[in-house]
């Protein structure tokens, strides 16, 4: 099946961007973005809350 003209410069601008990285690290080429926690705030807080919330109780428990 023959190239379209599209798919033709599609795919010389694909050929020209992986010419470019050609002979450079890596790390070059990858760029670095800001890491994410696979855990989000809301998860955090929550077990935060069940380890030290027996304890907060068992305080509140004692004084009143």
């Amino acid at each position: 099946m023959a190239q379209t003209p599209q798919q033709r410069q599609a795919n010389m601008r694909f050929a020209k961007a992986q010419e470019k990285k050609m002979g450079k690290p890596e790390q070059i080429i990858k760029k670095q973005g800001p890491q994410k926690s696979p855990i989000s705030k809301v998860w955090i807080i929550l077990l935060g809350f069940v380890l030290c919330g027996g304890l907060i109780f068992e305080l509140l428990k004692m004084f009143f």
